[in-house]
């Protein structure tokens, strides 16, 4: 089976739309959000915020649960405007490990709450945590997987399912951090970038909907009744293997012309994540028509943040891709 081999060939390099919208277009929405070019604004951290909650089983899907808090970081420009975009940043580490507060991901909020954005660094459920998984996902585990590798595997459906929470959650909490919400960007590094890629590619019902509240009652923590839209992608070293989960388990193909533009940056030796799985998402995007910008970093690895592309800083050039696709005025 081909995508048995690429499954194992991913979780061994890595282990180191329809819209359910509420949400009314108000005048704020209308407006076309400004930022700053340069560093301009102090920032204010409020940090541990609760954006919902999730199930943590002591043995996959067992009846022993506990309930844990998934919380957030918030990233606010310290100014007066009230039409800012937004941007959620996730976090790498194998699904195993990471969290909010990596220096990676503190420094990326803090560069785009200081020019405009209101940004976001969230948790999510992480292998050891043994989130609900759909049942589905069990025997195809057995049958195509490394009995070493399961847990991490199932490890990909609860952090899914977290970060479509986050982006629920911004979007009920919109007015008060002055957000306008047809201005989001998601981005990650490694595991982080592929929970983004997911954020920008599948439905809002992908990685909710397979279990039930019955099953598991916390999914009335996450705002069920909120968008999931997000409007651009961050790519850095990641690959879009939990948009094609999707379609071996439930034959549903996500890669397609609703699909949010995306940003792919990715060392062309990286020995985590194969630069391969770059290409392979680069590939799906052409044949989709969604712009994309498609960044090999030559000779560099894994987690490669001070690279830069033509003298550019990787930021710089995730500033600049944001910029053009959502049209945002730079002041």
């Amino acid at each position: 089976m081909k995508y048995k081999i690429y499954i194992l060939t991913f979780f061994i390099t890595l282990i180191s739309c329809s819209e359910n919208s509420s949400a009314t277009i108000t005048e704020q929405n209308q407006e076309i959000p400004s930022v700053k070019k340069e560093e301009t604004y102090d920032v204010i951290v409020t940090k541990d915020i609760v954006y919902a909650e999730g199930l943590s089983h002591t043995t996959i899907n067992g009846t022993t649960t506990s309930t844990k808090q998934l919380k957030l970081d918030a990233y606010v420009p310290n100014n007066s405007d009230k039409n800012r975009p937004a941007i959620v940043l996730i976090h790498g580490g194998g699904f195993s490990s990471g969290s909010k507060e990596v220096g990676s991901m503190v420094y990326l909020a803090n560069y785009f709450a200081a020019r405009g954005w209101v940004a976001f660094s969230i948790n999510y459920r992480l292998e050891a945590d043994l989130g609900t998984v759909p049942d589905a996902w069990v025997p195809f585990a057995q049958n195509n997987l490394d009995p070493s590798l399961v847990d991490q595997f199932f490890a990909l459906y609860p952090a899914s399912r977290d970060a479509k929470a986050a982006i629920r959650w911004l979007y009920a909490n919109a007015s008060n951090y002055n957000i306008n919400t047809d201005y989001i960007t998601v981005g990650g590094g490694s595991a982080g970038a592929v929970t983004a890629t997911m954020l920008g590619a599948t439905n809002a019902e992908d990685y909710t909907e397979e279990i039930s509240l019955e099953k598991d009652p916390t999914l009335a923590t996450t705002n069920l009744d909120q968008p999931t839209k997000v409007h651009t992608v961050l790519d850095f070293w990641g690959s879009g293997i939990t948009v094609e989960i999707l379609d071996d388990l439930y034959n549903r193909q996500r890669f397609d012309t609703t699909d949010a533009p995306i940003i792919i940056m990715h060392g062309t030796e990286d020995l985590i994540v194969s630069f391969s799985d770059a290409e392979k998402l680069k590939n799906n995007y052409e044949n989709s028509g969604v712009p994309f910008e498609f960044y090999p970093l030559e000779g560099k690895g894994h987690s490669v943040w001070n690279a830069t592309v033509n003298g550019k800083r990787l930021e710089v050039l995730s500033f600049d891709f944001i910029v053009e696709q959502q049209k945002l005025k730079i002041e």
